[in-house]
């Protein structure tokens, strides 16, 4: 192989192709081109047994997702100054009337609200504000998530209060009207409405969900009556990134943690589960780090701040989904602002030698927003995911009709180690000739901007 060619490079031909077979292969859908929300959800709004998708202040009928009601008054804004008040939204019947209602949080520190369905006949109208409710007023962090915590059957939304106390909220059942019940998990930290980093799976294999967080795990006791703090287990899981999951990535018995790493810089790990002196600890695993280390993970890309973690490809294991969000403070802000919002799901694998994610780009014109849903849209079987962000809304569908992924956008540098003709083979063996700037094969020509390190 000729030594000309990098690491890098080879590695971004293979994640290419391979995100255009079959097991990774997703149809991109715009349903809107415009900055609507951070975050889309699905359900059946109208009562037609089909789902809907929520974008902001409109709903969409599935499964054209063409037909758009505006159920709130809708603003329009602009990606590069603003933020709107949809950075997460949950479809779920809050009050028990049989009826699909929406849960939005928006700006993190301001109130969450829901939305009351006010039945087929109104919601089906282009244009009806459905009656408002406040959820919560102080409503902070920005990986909140709506889950069951309790083992009841019912979920409940998770988040911490600006106050340093992090927990869960429900309905009231006497009064659904009222604002929603606050149950506490945590003593009193610093926790704020910035918060970053927040999940719940069951770490030491007691049957309970525990609470995940950027420097600790609390450990959820046998009873909840009356509020207990959890036992706080301290463990430092970044600086704070997206959503947080316990999943048993190496196949041993026992749940490790995966997280991003810095919703606002780069980095994506797990962290495996060992046991020390008796107690529970973790030995970090890089998945995917920063610019540097692009050649040892294969791909590299910063603001991973929405981590949706499900089996993509029907094998039993779990796979990660992320991307670059575009512009969360703006086109001059935080790491690399300007950089290509791709896409990318990470493939689970597990050998002799050990578990791997293997980097899949999907796309490069989408990015992800703070909130990632992968559910079934279209009623076929198999996973689709649902982005909203600056750049618009989405639907990728897994229905092994893959879009075309075009090249990136970065701005191309000079590769000192490249001069004049080179010739070499990708990781499949598939031969490509560098002449002129550009990559050749003997099939299709690709024009591919040089990575921001030498080749």
């Amino acid at each position: 192989m000729n030594k000309g060619i990098g690491p890098a490079v080879m590695v971004f031909f293979a994640v290419a192709t391979a995100a255009r077979g079959g097991d990774f292969a997703f149809r991109k859908f715009t349903v809107s081109p415009l900055y609507d929300s951070e975050g889309a959800d699905l359900g059946d709004l109208n009562g037609d047994g089909k789902p809907d998708l929520v974008s902001g202040p409109y709903w969409y009928e599935g499964p054209g997702f063409k037909v758009r009601h505006e159920y709130q008054p809708a603003k329009i804004l602009d990606p590069a100054n603003g933020y709107t008040d949809d950075f997460m939204c949950w479809i779920y019947d809050y009050d028990g009337d049989g009826r699909q209602d929406i849960l939005m949080a928006g700006l993190p520190g301001n109130p969450a609200y829901w939305y009351q369905n006010p039945g087929a006949v109104e919601a089906a109208k282009a244009s009806v504000m459905w009656k408002r409710r406040t959820a919560y007023s102080d409503f902070g962090n920005e990986s909140p998530d709506l889950i069951d915590i309790d083992g009841d059957g019912k979920r409940e939304i998770a988040f911490n209060t600006n106050d340093g106390y992090m927990g869960w909220a429900a309905p009231d059942p006497a009064d659904v009207e009222a604002p929603w019940i606050f149950h506490r998990i945590t003593s009193k930290g610093t926790q704020y409405k910035f918060t970053h980093g927040l999940g719940f799976g069951d770490v030491n294999g007691d049957g309970r969900r525990d609470l995940l967080e950027k420097d600790a795990w609390w450990e959820q006791p046998p009873s909840l009556s009356g509020d207990p703090v959890w036992a706080r287990h301290a463990f430092p899981f970044g600086a704070g990134g997206a959503q947080m999951h316990a999943y048993d990535v190496d196949g041993d018995g026992d749940n490790d943690v995966i997280t991003t790493l810095d919703a606002h810089g780069f980095g994506l790990a797990w962290f495996e589960q060992i046991k020390q002196n008796g107690a529970i600890g973790f030995t970090r695993h890089m998945i995917m780090g920063n610019r540097q280390e692009e050649q040892l993970y294969g791909a590299a890309f910063s603001q991973l701040h929405a981590l949706a973690l499900t089996d993509i490809d029907g094998d039993g294991l779990k796979d990660l989904v992320t991307g670059k969000r575009k512009w969360a403070h703006g086109p001059t802000g935080d790491v690399e602002p300007m950089a290509t919002c791709v896409l990318y799901a990470f493939q689970l694998q597990r050998s002799a030698a050990g578990a791997t994610f293997l980097p899949r780009l999907l796309d490069t014109a989408s990015g992800i927003g703070t909130q990632l849903e992968v559910k079934d849209a279209d009623g076929d079987g198999l996973k689709d995911i649902l982005i909203g962000n600056k750049n618009g809304t989405f639907i990728f569908f897994k229905d092994g009709k893959a879009s075309p992924i075009l090249p990136f956008l970065r701005k191309a540098r000079p590769a000192k180690s490249i001069k004049g003709p080179q010739t070499g083979y990708d990781l499949k063996g598939v031969p490509w000739k560098w002449d002129n700037g550009f990559w050749e094969n003997q099939r299709r020509f690709l024009i591919l901007p040089l990575q921001d390190q030498a080749l």
